[in-house]
């Protein structure tokens, strides 16, 4: 049974620092950093808009442009990773399919690009 426990030392230890690292990466910002606030570092700050005007204003649809371009291009890598870990056993059928993927991807974004949704003048 002890050996079992002692094989669960470096778990132990790595959670213990873990922990240490993290409380301290906590608490240092209040006690090293350096205190002056004033109006503006304590106004509120969204989407570079000032936050006191009107809550009914229309936002540029840019913004959700480019948030739909990330979600997908973010997803593209999050089936990338295991596509190219799996990549030797997926075979031909694999390859081919992630190719038919990532073209559908490049054909969206190239539509993008075209329609000026990557511009901000």
């Amino acid at each position: 049974m002890e050996s079992l426990l002692l094989s669960y030392l470096p778990v132990i230890i790595f959670i213990a620092i873990s922990l240490v690292i993290g409380l301290a990466l906590l608490v240092a910002p209040f006690l090293l950093a350096f205190k002056a606030p004033d109006a503006e570092k304590l106004s509120a700050y969204e989407c570079g808009f000032n936050p006191f005007d009107d809550a009914r204003m229309k936002f540029d649809v840019r913004f959700y442009l480019v948030a739909i371009l990330f979600i997908i291009f973010d997803l593209e890598v999050a089936f990338l990773f295991p596509w190219a870990v799996s990549f030797g056993t997926l075979g031909w059928f694999g390859f081919w399919s992630m190719t038919v993927f990532l073209g559908i991807l490049t054909i969206g974004f190239i539509y993008e690009w075209k329609k000026g949704a990557l511009e901000w003048d």
